[in-house]
């Protein structure tokens, strides 16, 4: 009797990034991608989110390498962490591999990390699995699917993807290939739900090539600024062209933009004609209307190089009347705030701001995604790479290809789904969670120093300071009060002298109840006060009671 595959989602659904997938069958386990999530707006002061790997440590000698689709940071962005714990071989093709090794050299892991770069078509081996990389396109070069063959049966994973017939740089999607593996008969096909919601089909890059040249040839008086994602090395390669095309000189701006262009050049997947490319210091010595600028920035983030300039806080650039600014991205759910502050502020220095049109998705919408399953023609279907809302959608659009509903699995990250090719089933669940990256502490942040971050943003802190003699148990100063954003002190007098006198009273009659424990003093302070505090002002900020032996 045949042992199942174990599919377990450990980050990636229900929401944008953390994408990371194990597959096991008996005694091997591979990983696919090891992203990470961006904080919310509630994830006060953290850097990052990464996935929590218990499930893999716990099974660190049947884990037998990451598979990794591509290199945007939601797909390989918390390897540097998770390798540090599990040091196991990575696989991916030679960009992807590039924008990994760059990573590894900042994390001090280039030595010690074995890499492998694979070409696509190859096979890889690794215990009862095997792994072929099937070449798709999305909006960084190289990007690859994944048939994952198991005794069980094979498994495709799309990676993101879309159907780019006339790509920027190298081929179009394997269709070829999708096609043979679904004659072939193929288990599941785990789909990108990022674009389920959106009819009709995702058009090709080059015809955001197209409007930028538009954009140059009607702006031929105007200095260009444009905002992209650093990754997206076509849509950087199609600026330079229409730049070399109208006889401007190009600078690169954002420590982002410059290290992947940096990695792009050297593995020859950007071309750049000589002389186009200048130092952001000599772009004094052109007239604006002669150059633009590729920078990061387009979603809005406060320390990226198009914030900077926009707010007047960028050393070398400064905004003016004739500036010309396009953003050629969308904003990702959750920064439109963001984004349009920047715009505001643009608008504000007397520049032209272009957001329409310069930007196709990298993502494939529903026709493409129908596409994929008619080729393929899977027994079960996994959407995953979404929130809620975009894998129900294509579980939705599903329906419509005469698929089962009960052939349809939605998973949550920790469910373990076990199939074969008489049954499927979710039969349990692994720990799962958000790991907070913060400085150089990595999980050292959990949910109740959030929490207490939280209530200092929202209600402030009270401290209590006073000195106790404690042979003879009376207050030999204090108490003190001092608050930090609860209230301003100077109109707040009155309150705080009365809070004052409340502690005194608070504390003598500790004393006199002979109650020693100071712990248990500091609690009766803290409520009692809180108490108060909440009546007077209906806030609770925290309060913070230290008591001193003298």
């Amino acid at each position: 009797m045949n042992s199942k595959l174990k599919i377990i989602p450990l980050g990636g659904l229900e929401q944008i990034g953390m994408n990371i997938t194990a597959f096991e069958y008996e005694d091997s386990i591979i990983v696919v991608d090891c992203g990470l999530a961006f904080p919310e707006d509630d994830m006060l002061g953290i850097d990052l989110v990464i996935p929590d790997v218990t499930y893999l440590k716990e099974n660190a000698d049947k884990v037998k390498g990451f598979m990794i689709t591509h290199g945007h940071e939601d797909h390989i962005g918390a390897l540097p962490y998770v390798l540090k714990e599990l040091p196991v071989p990575i696989y991916a093709t030679k960009l992807t591999m590039g924008v990994i090794e760059r990573k590894l050299a900042e994390h001090g892991l280039d030595k010690n990390t074995k890499r492998k770069v694979v070409k696509f078509g190859q096979h890889i081996n690794l215990g009862q699995l095997r792994v072929e990389f099937i070449k798709t396109n999305h909006s960084i070069a190289d990007a690859a699917a994944l048939a994952i063959y198991s005794p069980a049966g094979i498994v495709v994973h799309t990676g993101d993807f879309k159907v780019d017939y006339t790509p920027v740089f190298g081929d179009a999607i394997d269709l070829q290939r999708f096609a043979e593996l679904g004659k072939k008969g193929v288990l599941a096909l785990m789909c990108d739900s990022t674009n389920a919601e959106r009819p009709g089909f995702t058009p090709s890059e080059r015809t955001v090539g197209v409007t930028f040249d538009n954009i140059f040839s009607e702006h031929q008086k105007t200095r260009l600024i444009i905002a992209t994602f650093a990754s997206n090395v076509d849509r950087v390669q199609q600026i330079i062209d229409s730049a070399y095309k109208y006889g401007r000189k190009v600078v690169v701006e954002g420590r982002s933009m410059v290290n992947i262009i940096d990695t792009a050049m050297n593995l020859g997947y950007i071309s750049i004609p000589d002389n186009t490319l200048i130092d952001i210091e000599q772009i004094k010595n052109y007239p604006d209307e002669k150059t633009v600028i590729i920078t990061t920035g387009s979603q809005g983030e406060s320390m990226a190089a198009l914030s900077r300039m926009a707010s007047g806080m960028h050393r070398k650039i400064h905004i003016g009347p004739l500036d010309t600014v396009i953003f050629s991205s969308n904003p990702i759910p959750g920064n439109e705030k963001a984004v349009s502050k920047v715009i505001n502020e643009l608008y504000a220095k007397g520049a032209d701001v272009i957001f329409q049109d310069a930007h196709v998705s990298g993502h494939a919408c529903q026709e493409e995604i129908k596409l994929i399953y008619s080729l393929v023609q899977p027994k079960y279907a996994i959407p995953v790479h979404g929130e809620y809302r975009h894998l129900q959608a294509q579980a939705n659009l599903l329906k419509q290809l005469g698929i089962d509903k009960d052939d349809i699995f939605i998973l949550r990250s920790g469910e373990v789904l076990e199939l074969d090719d008489e049954s499927a089933d979710v039969t349990g669940k692994v720990p799962v969670g958000s790991i907070f990256v913060d400085g150089l502490g990595v999980g050292d942040v959990g949910n109740i120093v959030l929490r207490d971050r939280q209530r200092l943003a929202e209600d402030g802190i009270v401290i209590v300071v006073v000195a106790l003699d404690c042979d003879n148990n009376y207050i030999v100063s204090g108490p003190d009060i001092v608050s930090r954003g609860f209230v301003y002190v100077r109109e707040a007098d009155e309150l705080l002298d009365e809070a004052q006198v409340l502690v005194t009273e608070i504390l003598e009659d500790c004393i006199h109840r002979n109650i020693s424990d100071w712990g248990r003093m500091k609690n009766i302070v803290r409520d009692d006060l809180s108490e108060y505090l909440w009546k007077k002002t209906k806030r609770r900020p925290m309060i913070l009671p230290i008591i001193m032996e003298v």
